[in-house]
């Protein structure tokens, strides 16, 4: 490892762990990247480059944020070779691995190898003349005022289910702790492989969410009866469709890869940070005694 790419929440206060990369790079030889606009407003002694840059000539790229500046650091990593280090300074930080105050120790660890990668599927979409790539889900939402999204789920060709809902939610399993899980959908390991549709407040018969195979395309066609919906990309509006229009999904397994240094697994940080709670019938101390198993 050579070069790392540095990638900065736009408000909060990174000049800790920003300072603490430096120290760290100057210590051990190595050269750290940042984009111009961000660096530029820490003052930060990085190498100023551009986003397509960042993501070609890195060795690894550093989120320091939230989970949102760890899917923009993912999709600048997308299509190249540098796997990404997620830095919480949030409040949930789920895809996040280490806390500032670990992060020397991390960046030693990765310098030793002693670490693993974890692939992350993407999704790529198109809604008209646009090419979308999300890596937590791409989601129809009904815009206030303009009715409900009704759309046609269409699996390798074919008709499978039908929604009228406020959004429907297309997921990779990164995605299923977000958008689609407040929503009610469940929550998957990273590990599997396949897409997630979810309606969020189904105003439908048929209510529940589907599990599809990642080799079917998939496509959301907005029928005659749906309102015009916004489709949002991890979380931001990219475009708007319109009644008639069809969302062209497809995914792609190994878009991105995300550092794990084995300090804890998917299931633990889940039960974590998301506060999964048991059942009040089953006694806390059986609880405790089949985790620890």
């Amino acid at each position: 490892m050579h070069t790392i790419g540095l990638v900065l929440h736009p408000q909060r206060d990174s000049a800790e762990a920003v300072e603490a990369m430096l120290s760290w790079a100057a210590a051990n030889g190595k050269e750290i990247l940042g984009i111009g606009a961000e660096i530029k407003r820490l003052n930060c002694a990085a190498t100023s480059v551009t986003s397509q840059e960042l993501g070609r000539r890195s060795d690894l790229i550093v989120s320091l944020g939230g989970d949102g500046t760890m899917l923009r650091a993912m999709r600048l990593a997308d299509g190249n070779r540098a796997p990404v280090l997620g830095v919480n300074l949030g409040k949930l930080g789920f895809l996040a691995e280490v806390d500032v105050p670990g992060l020397p120790e991390a960046l030693s660890a990765i310098d030793r190898k002693e670490f693993t990668v974890e692939p992350r599927m993407a999704i790529d979409a198109t809604v008209g003349t646009s090419e979308l790539t999300a890596f937590n889900d791409v989601a129809a939402v009904r815009v206030p005022g303009e009715g409900s999204a009704v759309v046609e789920v269409r699996v390798a060709g074919q008709l499978f289910v039908s929604y009228a809902a406020d959004a429907v939610i297309v997921a990779t399993p990164t995605g299923s702790t977000a958008y689609s899980f407040s929503a009610g959908g469940p929550i998957m390991s990273p590990s599997v492989e396949a897409l997630l549709v979810t309606p969020a407040a189904p105003h439908s018969a048929y209510n529940r969410g589907v599990v599809l195979s990642v080799a079917d395309p998939v496509a959301l066609e907005l029928l005659p009866s749906s309102g015009r919906l916004a489709i949002e990309v991890d979380g931001r509006v990219s475009c708007y469709a319109d009644p008639g229009q069809t969302i062209e999904l497809r995914s792609r397994p190994g878009g991105a890869s995300v550092v794990r240094l084995g300090r804890t697994t998917f299931y633990q940080r889940a039960r974590r940070k998301l506060r999964i709670t048991d059942s009040a019938e089953i006694p806390l101390s059986m609880i405790g005694s089949v985790w620890d198993d």
